[in-house]
């Protein structure tokens, strides 16, 4: 008898996937997908409102993506990074053409977030000659283990005896729950301006850069107060401290605007995308710098699927849908009528503290009588949304009390009113 015992049976038709997996699965077996809506092996529809994990930019298998997919598989599956080949040389290009101005240089080495960003502060350290890395509180870094280390939140960093050095954690701008017990329009921009304090006192006193969301994606869908990265900016330029975007949710048309550096009127001096940049899932990623950190060793940071032809191809046709006219203005319109009545429901349900966000990249912040975080009621509504064919997820990985929705960007506004609908008939229900 196989030593696994008699019981054992491999995953597929039959089997149970869950004696194998390393992990705890999900309940539902997904098996298609199309637009913002897939279904599961029951046939149940779900409307998609976390672009499966926040990368099917243009929902479930875009026709043109894949077929541009198809089209370059027959020619060419991969190349190694010695080598050009025409889709990288034309996400580069198309990337530098649409990105700020002052970002001119395209390392397409690494194929997910986690890396693009370790890869960001590679080349902030090897520019500056310094080390440490400041990341605001709930800031999300990466996955691997170096990003784990510099990650906002002590959950993430806990179960690892040794981390990365040189992370300076600091309060970020989450106005609804102040750091400082401030607001906007009296607290002269503390979360800024305290940070010299910490660079002072909680750092090596070699600072390297500061990497940030722009609006905060796992930490709650924060959105900074207006002026907020101006000031940061402003802060950086005179430490020569590299200041990294990471627009790896952010970025490519989520806030109705191309960047969120462009909605909120501030360059970086670096830049990291990955996520939606193929469009429907493949993977790609990639660091925007500007023309002074060109010197950079290109051995320092490489992974085999990095810049990987297929993917690339992806990127082209996804860059080229993402500035068609009315692209970006349907983002805006099918934000604007999901954020408006998702605020219509805040009205009658007082367990809605906030609702936050640009485009199509919003928050619904639950809250106890006494103002306290919701936890356990946001993994109730999250329950009651799915039970109704609305797929969500909870903020900070679970452990927050944020309902987060990132839908394709190819929502229409009548799918908005019909995923408010559905909202409202959760909230009804756990009420």
């Amino acid at each position: 008898m196989d030593e696994r015992g008699a019981g054992y049976a491999a995953g597929g038709p039959g089997g149970d996937p869950q004696r194998v997996a390393q992990y705890r699965l999900g309940d539902a077996e997904l098996v298609r997908g199309e637009g913002v809506r897939c279904w599961d092996s029951a046939g149940r529809e779900y409307l998609d409102c976390v672009s499966g994990t926040f990368n099917l930019l243009l929902g479930h298998g875009h026709p043109e993506v894949l077929a541009a997919v198809r089209e370059q598989s027959e020619r060419l599956l991969f190349a190694s990074s010695s080598f050009r080949t025409g889709p990288t040389d034309q996400v580069m290009e198309e990337l530098v053409r649409i990105s700020p101005a002052n970002l001119t240089r395209v390392n397409l080495r690494s194929s997910g977030g986690s890396t693009a960003n370790e890869g960001a502060i590679k080349i902030a350290q090897w520019h500056t000659g310094r080390r440490d890395v400041i990341v605001p509180f709930r800031g999300h870094v990466g996955q691997t283990l170096a990003a784990a280390g510099l990650n906002g939140s002590a959950r993430m960093r806990a179960p690892f005896p040794y981390r990365f050095p040189g992370a300076v954690h600091v309060p970020g701008p989450y106005c609804f729950r102040c750091f400082y017990r401030q607001t906007p329009d009296t607290c002269g921009m503390l979360c800024v301006q305290r940070i010299e304090e910490f660079i002072d006192y909680a750092s090596s006193g070699s600072v390297a850069c500061v990497i940030i969301e722009p609006i905060s994606g796992v930490g709650g869908n924060v959105v900074p107060p207006p002026g907020y990265l101006r000031e940061l900016r402003s802060f950086c330029d005179a430490r020569g401290i590299v200041l990294i975007f990471d627009e790896i949710q952010t970025g490519l048309g989520r806030t109705g605007e191309m960047f969120a550096a462009d909605l909120l009127g501030v360059q970086p001096h670096m830049m990291t995308l990955s996520k939606g940049l193929t469009g429907s899932g493949l993977p790609l990623a990639a660091v925007l710098t500007e023309e002074r950190m060109a010197d950079w060793d290109r051995s320092l940071h490489g992974f085999t699927h990095g810049g990987h032809t297929l993917s690339a191809a992806a990127a082209v046709k996804t860059l080229e849908i993402v500035q068609r006219p009315g692209f970006l203005e349907n983002v805006r319109a099918s934000g604007a009528v999901l954020l408006d009545r998702l605020r219509r429901l805040q009205q009658d349900h007082p367990v809605i503290g906030d609702v936050r966000g640009p485009g199509l990249m919003l928050g619904v912040e639950l809250v106890e009588p006494d103002g306290g975080k919701a936890v356990a009621k946001a993994h109730a509504y999250q329950r009651a949304l799915e039970r109704r064919g609305v797929l969500t997820r909870v903020s900070e990985h679970g452990l927050g009390n944020v309902i987060e929705l990132r839908p394709p960007l190819v929502l229409t506004p009548a799918e908005a009113q019909l995923v408010a609908d559905r909202f409202g008939e959760a909230l009804a229900a756990v009420a």
